[in-house]
């Protein structure tokens, strides 16, 4: 077989889009070519994948190898498609089995010794696999597998309708497609349930400032958006603070959307599950600088 085709994603802003790694094989003098609209973070796993190969102690095909990631007009960065690349090689070269890379959706970069590393936005990525499932309607009691870097595994658990199963290296990716036995395939990663709880500023703390105070109370019971408007030290980012003590607990769906948010920019980690989000840029600071999130 000389045509492969994984799944993977990519990242648009709070999306993660669905993409297609297509990867062929044809005669010619030996080239690797990747299409589909790729940032130079991608371009350079030519050479990650390549020597990612050679060392996990795989033939590297002389051959004329093209990679399309599509669509081809959405913009593909980071080196999250290292791995899918690499797993197309070797299925359309027939050194591993293809038969069941259609029921897995692949993120990983490689290091130069075939290890995977932690990518950026597996949660967002573990969230959009799960709501495609829900749209397609696929195979019914069917969850959605995702295989990417064992450092990226509770993050992408924390979407417990996905089936995740991390890896440490591309060896152990293979060995699961070609695995025999049951010793050697990947194991579903089981999210620990010992999570600390919310630990926010205590909003009884405020003396003083009634009318504020009752404002936050109302617009917390009922759902209410705040502008609180003053000179400086007059208490405004203290409220906004505690704020979140009296919220009610987030829901799962809250969370993960806020966690997914979170993940884009790699500033989310276990330690903040369910907990509201709370920025305090400086009042100088530019619209270039919030994106960011302030302190």
């Amino acid at each position: 077989m000389s045509l492969a085709v994984l799944k993977s994603r990519a990242l648009n802003g709070m999306h993660a889009p669905q993409v297609t790694v297509e990867v062929h094989l044809a005669n010619g003098l030996p080239a690797f070519t990747i299409v589909g609209l790729p940032e130079t973070e991608v371009k350079e796993s030519k050479d990650r994948v390549r020597a990612a190969l050679q060392n996990a102690r795989f033939e590297f095909p002389a051959k004329r190898i093209t990679v399309n990631l599509a669509p081809a007009d959405l913009p593909k960065e980071s080196g999250r498609f290292d791995l899918p690349i690499a797993l197309g090689i070797l299925a359309a070269s027939g050194q591993i089995p293809a038969e069941m890379l259609a029921h897995y959706e692949f993120a990983g970069e490689l290091s130069l010794s075939g290890e995977l590393r932690p990518i950026r936005g597996a949660l967002a990525m573990t969230f959009a696999i799960c709501q495609s499932s829900h749209e397609t309607k696929q195979e019914s009691g069917r969850k959605a597998a995702f295989i990417l870097p064992s450092a990226n595994a509770d993050e992408a658990a924390l979407v417990t309708e996905a089936a995740i199963y991390p890896a440490d290296s591309l060896l152990q990716v293979c060995a699961h497609f070609a695995a025999i036995d049951n010793d050697s395939k990947l194991s579903r990663h089981r999210p620990s349930q010992n999570r600390k709880q919310a630990n926010y500023p205590d909003f009884s703390e405020v003396k003083g400032q009634l009318q504020a105070k009752r404002a936050l109370e109302v617009a917390a019971a009922g759902s209410h958006s705040v502008l609180m408007v003053g000179p400086p030290g007059t208490g405004k980012s203290m409220l906004a603070a505690r704020f979140a003590s009296i919220l009610p607990t987030m829901t799962d769906q809250e969370a993960l959307e806020s966690a997914a948010v979170q993940s884009l920019t790699s500033g989310f980690s276990i330690e903040k599950w369910k907990v509201r989000p709370f920025r305090s840029p400086h009042h100088t600071a530019s619209a270039v600088a919030l994106v960011g999130g302030g302190c």
